[in-house]
């Protein structure tokens, strides 16, 4: 059983060499924010394959459609920027002599770390014949959280790509409900999927990895990121007095 954390974390520390030296050579440390969603995508084939269980396609697969959804839609994004990641580019000026040792630590492993952190839900084993009642539950919350995920980040690429809108805030569709709807779906499917597979191997490192996505997106690189980024702009500031971050105002 040891085995399948060994395997996956060494997977992942090589995905993430391998991304870091992609990265370097473009001298874009955004691409590896493309590559996230790719890299649970690689894990859960791998564990599917190599510590298969009856429903270890399922578990794969709600990942994998993830994880590909979200590679896509950044680089499709990404693609429209002519320059690197406002938030790497400032840490490329900030961090100096120090930038490669410092991306090496805090971009690619600390990433890497945290994205075995969050996939603990999908190397629980053994698995069971059959599932139960409350599993149905964590694939309708998959669905769902999967579903706001997607479409709030079409509502902001569409917003953002007609140049009327430069300069404003989104404040229509789901992002009139909360400042951060993607965010908030993406932190409902893990939990989805933490409901999951919760009658498979250890349940409190499922709740782990849900716990660990949702803390990172409210607390860590998510939300204060983008707030911090229009501290200054009256209209987002004004956005934040009648929105809540996170979880969607009901009315």
């Amino acid at each position: 059983m040891f085995n399948i954390y060994l395997d996956s974390a060494l997977l992942v520390l090589a995905f993430m060499h391998i991304v870091m030296l992609i990265a370097f050579f473009k001298k874009d440390n955004g691409i590896v924010d493309v590559f996230w969603g790719l890299g649970f995508t690689v894990v859960a084939i791998f564990v599917h394959l190599y510590y298969p269980h009856p429903y270890s396609w399922l578990t794969m697969l709600l990942v994998a459609i993830w994880g590909f959804r979200l590679a896509i839609h950044i680089g499709v994004r990404n693609a429209w920027k002519k320059e690197e990641d406002w938030r790497y580019a400032n840490w490329r000026k900030d961090w100096g002599k120090w930038f490669y040792l410092r991306s090496y630590l805090q971009v690619f492993l600390l990433q890497g770390f945290f994205m075995w952190i969050i996939l603990l839900p999908v190397l629980q084993r053994p698995g069971v014949q059959s599932l139960q009642w409350f599993q149905y539950i964590g694939i309708v919350l998959w669905l769902f959280g999967l579903l706001w995920e997607s479409i709030g980040d079409w509502q902001l690429f569409k917003f953002k790509k007609d140049p009327e809108n430069k300069g404003k805030i989104l404040t229509k569709g789901l992002w009139a409900l909360s400042r951060h709807p993607n965010y908030f779906g993406e932190a409902v499917l893990w939990w989805g999927i933490a409901l999951f597979v919760l009658p498979w191997g250890i349940w409190y490192l499922s709740l782990l990895g849900a716990l660990t996505i949702t803390y990172l997106l409210t607390r860590v690189s998510g939300v204060p990121f983008l707030e911090w980024k229009y501290r200054d702009n009256p209209a987002y500031l004004e956005y934040i007095r009648t929105t809540p971050a996170f979880v969607p105002k009901l009315f």
